[in-house]
């Protein structure tokens, strides 16, 4: 089952990144750092796009009385240009401050053509985005997702711009 769940998570992931060269644009094939610049720029706008949607959709809604918030979850995204972060780690039952500056330093580190893999590790995160018994789905990494193409054109817009092309 786990397993399963792990594979729709990378499917998202996997189309998301495909599209991304026809996304940008031939301008780009002008000015060699330009597709770097959005690749990098897109990459931390979906992060920061992720975050606030799990925000949203998760910790800004009340909690039920048998669970203890701890924000976890949230922090739990890693990111990776090896290997696909796994639903591995179990929620520490203490207040965990989110903090998503070491994926920005694997987003900024990347080279161009690197597979960015980006993942939430806490063993629950396949089981509030989809739901589990009887719980509401929370689908923000797919959400995310879907606004792939979108965030790619805004971002290669702003660089267009900022480079006075």
């Amino acid at each position: 089952m786990l397993r399963r769940i792990q594979d729709r998570f990378r499917s998202s992931v996997g189309a998301v990144v495909a599209s991304f060269a026809a996304t940008v644009g031939a301008w780009c094939l002008t000015v060699p750092i330009a597709v770097e610049i959005v690749f990098k720029e897109s990459a931390q706008e979906l992060v920061s796009q992720l975050d606030q949607l799990l925000a949203d959709e998760v910790y800004a809604k009340p909690q039920a009385s048998c669970y203890k918030r701890t924000g976890f979850l949230r922090a739990s995204l890693m990111a990776s240009t090896s290997a696909m972060p796994t639903l591995s780690r179990d929620n520490p039952g203490v207040a965990v401050p989110p903090d998503l500056g070491d994926v920005i330093l694997v987003i900024n580190g990347a080279d161009l053509g690197d597979t960015l893999y980006l993942g939430y590790t806490a063993n629950y995160a396949a089981f509030v985005h989809y739901g589990a018994n009887g719980t509401t789905p929370r689908p923000w990494v797919t959400m995310v997702a879907q606004r792939w193409v979108m965030i790619v054109e805004a971002k290669a817009a702003e660089v267009k711009t900022r480079l006075g092309l």
